[in-house]
């Protein structure tokens, strides 16, 4: 993928399709790294999946036989130095812990660093396609941090006002888009 944004959209789309009732995005960022965590509640993954799931083509989807997601995380971190790990228990296994973990660490003066991108899109994008779904965005840096959680805003916004209202998303993109600028000038 051209940005890593895009990885955190596919994965926390999967985090998504897999019932997840929060998924947790956490950036952490240095002047030589930077360290992507993503990790939700949701069914989580057999063992015996867990194990095939960097390979390219494990999928659960029906209407291709290539999964690139998690693969393409995994080489794109590595191939700057860094690492990459997975972690799940399924919801057989455990139905009160469950939830599945990935991480991936990149090293940023690495030439195959990608860049981040447009996380804030990312996270717009997400909250508006899955309004019952929440998220935790956090993204540290050494100027500080940027965040954002949906169970707050629901909390402020009760059950009347749904997430993907339009006032609501363009709320939280100014808000992202501030807390951005705010770090930064």
């Amino acid at each position: 993928m051209k940005e890593l944004s895009l990885n955190i959209l596919d994965i926390a789309e999967n985090s998504v399709k897999a019932k997840a009732g929060l998924t947790e995005i956490l950036i952490t960022e240095d002047e030589k790294t930077l360290k992507l965590l993503i990790r939700d509640d949701g069914t989580g993954m057999e063992e015996d999946f867990l194990k095939r799931v960097t390979d390219p083509f494990c999928t659960t989807r029906t209407t291709r036989k290539v999964g690139m997601g998690i693969p393409l995380l995994k080489m794109e971190a590595e191939m700057t130095g860094g690492s990459f790990r997975i972690d799940s228990v399924s919801e057989k296994k455990d139905p009160e812990h469950h939830g599945t973990e990935t991480e991936a660490l990149f090293y940023k003066d690495h030439i195959d660093f990608i860049p981040l991108g447009d996380v804030q899109s990312s996270i717009v994008t997400l909250i508006q396609g899955h309004p019952d779904t929440d998220f935790l965005f956090r993204h540290v840096m050494p100027e500080g941090t940027v965040e954002l959680d949906t169970r707050e805003l629901r909390a402020v916004l009760g059950d009347e006002v749904p997430l993907n209202e339009y006032e609501v998303i363009k709320w939280i993109e100014d808000s992202l888009k501030e807390q951005y600028e705010d770090l930064h000038s």
